[in-house]
Order: structure tokens, then C-alpha cells, then sequence
């Protein structure tokens, strides 16, 4: 969420409204602000087991050492500039070969128009204006028929788009496009609405209005006829009927400190990365919403936390085998004491986890998804390697996506340092990491606050009939990655 400016000027001006924005002015314990205690609290132990490995086949460039660590070591010996990888291999890329500011953001959509064509859409920056000085601004489409050359076919460059922060997204059934305007703590929340249902390569502005009343991250029905703008920040969660996206009109507002959310199938839960009362995850039934009810009212269902969590950032429920899951993502690392979630190098990462929502009033996570790097026995260890150190990055996860809500067999995750990674929950309770891709290390013109290293921070998107996984890397651009080996069952 928070994200990563190029310069040391930029550093010292901007960090005191990341570590707002990640915050919401709230803090990340496990009682509610009014003292309760959470009911639904889950004690995982802060230094729960990484996710074990299976195999890496032929073709694998692996790791080292540590799961998921890239140290000065290997960036000494050339190890990190030639990339690691196993069971994945990059299809193509579009990617500057010396980057000065950030070249790729937060999210990456794909999308089939009528006419069967294929594209992506990928924001261009962790922080606007930073990607400016590399000649890129807005979202980026891109024409993928030929996934080895992707074609850029357009620039998005209306206001949501120029800074959407992480609230890109796309409704497959609906054939919409939309974003709110946003930033590291609150956007003033223009809502930018496209159509891409004719013609992928040249979305159709419908509309761009001041409804999202804040902007930072948010949230769209699968049937693409509303929009969420939620603002952790600023604790506001606004809900807008865009079943005519020339004409969307407000229908619901609340306070929530929500981040990211996602919908169920029939429209009537959400499913929110809640950051305050207590930080974790909130389940909301927003049926009345969906129904379209005059002044609809908004049920809270229950609330999940667990004791590693640090700045939630989504939550996507799914089902496997008929039993109904959500797969949430933290960001960022913490536990280092004092009033703010957020840590240098904290001993706390949160990562990602499997929560069983069989019982939605009673939530429980039954496994994680989490890598070497985010225990805390191994956080000593690894704090001198390239960009550990970083305050709004170091070893620490930030998205994570499923190809599809039914039945998926992967989580495909962006882990800040340890790039794309891939995890097989063909049994949610025992997921195990199955492929990885860490993209070669380029050459930056500057290297302060940000180190060359890995700056996986995207939620992926999916081709699960060529068994490909899209996403950017903040600092390096957008990727085309198969996994191989037969990962991806």
C-alpha cells in the first residue's frame, strides 16, 4: 500500500504520509478501539512455520539460501542480476532497462473483449509522480495476443488513473474499468469509469466524477454494476451504482476502516482488509446494497484477527470442494513498539493466510502462506541484505490473487523482495509453495531510499490455459511468467 519514492528529498518529505496512510489512525492490536476484546482473536504464534517446498524441475535458476532471501551475497556475485526462479520461466516483459522512479504499480487486470481479444491493465506507479521521470504515467493497456511482445495500445491518463493507488479493477461480467483517485494516506476520490467491453486495446471513458468521497483502495461487485472507494485513512467506505457507468450515483456510505475488499458471487458480503478495531478481516452483508433498497443498512457479520497481523490489505473468498474459504494478504512488516503498525525491518509480517468461512460467523484461519524470510528467528539474520531496511517494503508480502473463486488450485502472491510466488491449496490446509519467480535486478540510476533489488508489490492477474501469471515489478515493469514443471496442477 505504502509505496517506494526515488529520491532521498522525496523520502524524508513523503514518509510522514505513508506511515499515515498505512495507518488510518488507528493502530493494529487485538482489542477494538472501544477496549472489547476481539472474540475472534486467533493465536497463530508470531513465528508460525513457513510454508514448506516442493521441488524445483528442470530449468531452475533457485534460491541460495533462505526461502525467499536475496542477500548482498548474491547480489555481489551477479546471482541477483541473472534472477532466480523455479518452475517458472519469463514469457516476455515490458520493462525500461535502466529505471530512474517507479515504471509499474499495484495492479494488474485482465480482460477478454467480445471480439475474443486479450489485454492487461497495469497502473504505472507505486507513488505518482515518481514514474514521470521514466517518460510513464497512468495505466497502461496492453494489447497481450502475443504474450511474448506485449503491445502498449493506450495510456489511461484521466485523474483517477494517474494515481489510482491500489484501486484498479476490472468486472469481467460487467466490462468495466474503474478506479478512484487516491494516494498513501487519502485522494480527494474522483471515480474514473471505462468501458472495455468492445474493444479492450481502446477502453471508453464513461464517466469521471467526485463520488468516491476518498480514495486509496476498493472494491467491485462481479456483476460490475457497483463500485466501492474505501479509504483506511480516513475510515470511509462508500458504495456507487454504476450499473450505468455514465451515470453513477452514491448509494451507501459508512465508517470502515477498510483497505481492499472483494464481493461475494450473489453481490450480498463483503469481505474487508479491515486496518482498526481490531486490524484482520470483516465480514459485512450488504445485501440491502446489492437489492438496491432506499437508504440501505449495512450488518456487520463478524470480525477476524490473528496475532502476526500488520496492515491487511485483501481478502477474496473462494470455495474448494464446495467448502467456503477467503484467502486474506497483510502487508508490510510491524511489532516494533510504539503508537504505529508499521516497522523498519519489523519482526512482525503478517504475509498471507487461509481462512475456513464455512460457519461466516465464526472465521478461523487454518493455514499460512508465508515465506523464510517472515519469521521472526530469521529477521536478525536477514537485516543488512539490499532493501530489508526499507520503511515501506523490506521481506514482507503485499498482494496476493486466485485465478478463479471456484475451485482454484494456486494463490499467486507479490512478496516485496522475494518477487512472484506461487503456492499450490489444492488442500487449504496444507498449502505448499510450488514455483517462484524473482525477476533479474537492473541497474538503477538511484539506489536511495530504494536498493536494486525486487519490488513485487502487484496483485497478479491469470492465463490459466497457458498456465501464465502477469504482474509488475515497481521498479523494473510488467512480466509474462508460465509456471512450469507442472506446478500448476
Amino acid at each position: 500500500m505504502l509505496k517506494k519514492p526515488t529520491q532521498v528529498v522525496l523520502a524524508a518529505l513523503l514518509l510522514p504520509t505513508l506511515v499515515a496512510g498505512c495507518l488510518g489512525g488507528s493502530d493494529s492490536s487485538s482489542s477494538t478501539s472501544s477496549g472489547r476484546t476481539n472474540p475472534n482473536q486467533v493465536v497463530d504464534g508470531l513465528n508460525v512455520t513457513a510454508t514448506p517446498q516442493g521441488q524445483c524441475g528442470p530449468g531452475a535458476k533457485p534460491e541460495t539460501g533462505m526461502q525467499g532471501r536475496v542477500s548482498q551475497a548474491d547480489h555481489d556475485a551477479g546471482l541477483a542480476a541473472a534472477g532466480f526462479s523455479c518452475n517458472t520461466q519469463m514469457v516476455g516483459s515490458f520493462a525500461p532497462e535502466r529505471v530512474i522512479g517507479t515504471v509499474g504499480g499495484f495492479k494488474v487486470e485482465r480482460y477478454r473483449d467480445k471480439a475474443g481479444r486479450d489485454c492487461a491493465f497495469a497502473d504505472s506507479t507505486l507513488l505518482f509522480p515518481t514514474n514521470i521521470l521514466d517518460m510513464e504515467l497512468g495505466v497502461n493497456v496492453f494489447d497481450m495476443s502475443d504474450p511474448t511482445r506485449p503491445v502498449r495500445t493506450a495510456r489511461l491518463v484521466t485523474p483517477a488513473m494517474l494515481s489510482p493507488h491500489e484501486s484498479l479493477v476490472v468486472s469481467q461480467e460487467g466490462g468495466v474499468l474503474a478506479a478512484v483517485l487516491g494516494n498513501p494516506a487519502f485522494g480527494p476520490g474522483i471515480v474514473d469509469i471505462y468501458d472495455v467491453s468492445e474493444d479492450c486495446r481502446n477502453p471508453v471513458l464513461k464517466s469521471s466524477t467526485p463520488l468516491g468521497l476518498f480514495g486509496h483502495e476498493s472494491g467491485i461487485s462481479p456483476d460490475g454494476k457497483t463500485f466501492f472507494s474505501g479509504s483506511p485513512s480516513t475510515s470511509t467506505l462508500v458504495a456507487l451504482d454504476i450499473s450505468n457507468p455514465s451515470l453513477p450515483r452514491p448509494l451507501w456510505a459508512g465508517q470502515y476502516s477498510s483497505h481492499g475488499l472483494s464481493i461475494s458471487p450473489d453481490g450480498n458480503r463483503a469481505y474487508v482488509a479491515s486496518i482498526a478495531d481490531p486490524a484482520g478481516m470483516l465480514i459485512l452483508d450488504i445485501s440491502e446494497i446489492q437489492a438496491r433498497k432506499p437508504n440501505p443498512q449495512v450488518r456487520e457479520v463478524s470480525r477476524l484477527t490473528w496475532d502476526t497481523v500488520t496492515i491487511p490489505q485483501n481478502a477474496i473468498p473462494f470455495t474448494r470442494n464446495g467448502k467456503q474459504y477467503v484467502m486474506e494478504v497483510d502487508e508490510y512488516s510491524g511489532g516494533n513498539g510504539g503508537p504505529i503498525p508499521v516497522g523498519i525491518h519489523g519482526p512482525n509480517v503478517g504475509a498471507a493466510r487461509i481462512i475456513d468461512i464455512s460457519d461466516e460467523t465464526k472465521p478461523k484461519v487454518i493455514s499460512n502462506l508465508r515465506l523464510a524470510v517472515h519469521n521472526i528467528a530469521n529477521r536478525e539474520e536477514i537485516a543488512s541484505d539490499p532493501g530489508a531496511q526499507n520503511p515501506t517494503g523490506g521481506y514482507a508480502g503485499h498482494y496476493c490473487n486466485i485465478p478463479t473463486r471456484v475451485n482454484p488450485t494456486i494463490v499467486a502472491c507479490s512478496m516485496i523482495l522475494s518477487g512472484l510466488r506461487i503456492f499450490d491449496i489444492r488442500d487449504p490446509a496444507n498449502p505448499v509453495e510450488v514455483a517462484y519467480f524473482n525477476a533479474p535486478v537492473k541497474p538503477r540510476v538511484l539506489t536511495l531510499p530504494a536498493p536494486a533489488s525486487n519490488w513485487a508489490m502487484s496483485s497478479p492477474a491469470f492465463v490459466p490455459e497457458r498456465k501464465e501469471i502477469w504482474y509488475t515489478d515497481g521498479y523494473q515493469g510488467f512480466y509474462v511468467v508460465k509456471v512450469t514443471n507442472n506446478a500448476w496442477k
